[in-house]
């Protein structure tokens, strides 16, 4: 009895505490995830950790600053009363909520690499306190939060549901979207017991305009899933009819465009270059691997999977081709990329395509340079080094290259400037949006 009492006195002080706005936040973390919720609890008055391994990130908060394109300097500055971004993770004894957002990425195998989450649930098991909240946002195959994290967390002594809460609420970040912001996204939250839900539930409402409860952790970690795979297998449609329409001589743009005029039962997806962000190129393979467990093939992922990796492969087939319709060859072909980041108006270049095409491009003996005015250099991803300047588009340097080759369909970027002065263009994004008038220079591809 004294047990169910303790227990349910540990619930009721920590809700308590976080609809007072009195509860502590930590945040591990703070990248395209991590760093908007901490802005929107900070704005809601609680007070913010933010955890990260990075020193540099870690200073350049202290001072105000912001290292994310849509993330003005000015926000970080309204919050730092609020949030005090730290490295020392002895201090998540301090706080009353610990929300995990570090990145999950696939290994060289297109497995799960969890190493990120799980030597952070092994440093929080160091810290962990009884009456603490505990919340993974990282997207992830079912069964991670109730089952991996859970025991790891449980190495401290404390049980789950007992001494400390858990849940998992996957984090639906949608970089430079000004019409859906963090906070106006419905939150969807699982927890490993009802008392978990409850108190995750509770922390956030403080911030979401709604949230969703659902059964159990596994239940939202799919919900996650559910939502990449529905994009990837989409996209992977409108890309393989991209190609066959080519073929046929269809524009597949104006396909899309007159068949969203129907009311009901489409929804417009574009094809690209291929797939980038943190998302959509990965997420669904964390469904794949952990079906194997259940001797169950994806094969509708798997084949999406394969026509979205081919992409890349198919706008440097289309860029020989455009090429040699020019008399030029692949080799020593002086080649500018626009755009390196994976989608347009924001900075993050994470798993873009362009790398992937680039490095094709140099394999071929293309010489090739860039323009982004987003990315910052020096850039290190987990593939690649990359610490080329980014080439003033005048019309001078567009008119010097053999091929321009549209990869991020960013604003700043004018067609008619770009039509005007490039030799050869090979338009991946439907950039110029009247490209049949100009059958000579401007490439589908």
């Amino acid at each position: 009895m004294q047990i169910i009492n303790l227990v349910g006195f540990m619930h009721s002080f920590l809700i308590e505490k976080i609809r007072a706005r009195r509860a502590k936040i930590g945040i591990i973390g703070l990248g395209y995830v991590g760093l908007p919720l901490a802005i929107e609890f900070c704005k809601t008055g609680f007070e913010v950790i933010g955890f990260d391994i990075d020193e540099g990130k870690i200073e350049i908060l202290k001072r105000g600053k912001s290292y994310i394109k849509h993330i003005e300097d000015a926000k970080i500055a309204q919050i730092l009363p609020k949030f005090r971004p730290s490295s020392n993770f002895s201090e998540l004894s301090n706080v009353d909520c610990i929300i995990i957002c570090v990145p999950t990425p696939l290994n060289k195998y297109r497995e799960p690499d969890m190493s990120y989450v799980f030597s952070t649930g092994e440093v929080i098991a160091k810290y962990l306190k009884k009456g603490q909240l505990v919340v993974l946002e990282s997207t992830t195959y079912p069964g991670t939060t109730d089952e991996d994290l859970k025991s790891i967390l449980e190495k401290s002594g404390l049980k789950a549901g007992e001494d400390f809460y858990l849940a998992f609420s996957p984090e639906r970040e949608d970089p430079g979207n000004k019409e859906f912001t963090t906070s106006k996204i419905p939150k969807v939250v699982g927890g490993y017991t009802q008392k978990c839900l409850e108190v995750a539930k509770t922390l956030y409402e403080q911030v979401f305009i709604k949230v969703v409860p659902v059964s159990s952790t596994k239940v939202a970690e799919a919900v996650k899933l559910l939502e990449n795979i529905y994009r990837a297998v989409n996209i992977a449609l409108v890309n393989e009819l991209k190609m066959l329409f080519d073929r046929m001589g269809i524009d597949i743009w104006e396909v899309i465009e007159a068949a969203k005029t129907k009311p009901f039962g489409f929804h417009a997806f574009y094809p690209g270059p291929g797939l980038g962000g943190h998302c959509i190129p990965i997420d669904p393979f964390y469904l794949t691997w952990k079906a194997r467990e259940y001797d169950f093939h994806t094969r509708f992922i798997e084949l999406a999977g394969e026509i979205n990796t081919f992409m890349p492969y198919y706008v440097v087939q289309k860029t020989v081709e455009a090429l040699n319709e020019k008399g030029k060859s692949i080799k020593n072909a002086r080649i500018l990329v626009l755009g390196l980041a994976y989608k347009k108006d924001v900075d993050d270049a994470r798993e873009s395509p362009s790398f992937v095409i680039i490095d094709l491009l140099m394999e071929k003996g293309a010489i090739v340079d860039y323009n982004d005015p987003y990315v910052q250099l020096p850039l290190y991803t987990r593939k690649y080094r990359l610490e080329k300047d980014s080439i003033k588009l005048t019309p001078e340097n567009l008119s010097s290259y053999d091929c321009v080759i549209i990869l991020t369909d960013h604003s700043v970027y004018d067609p008619d400037f770009i039509v005007k002065h490039a030799r050869l263009i090979i338009d991946t994004r439907n950039l110029i949006k009247d490209a049949n008038k100009y059958p000579e220079k401007v490439v589908r591809a």
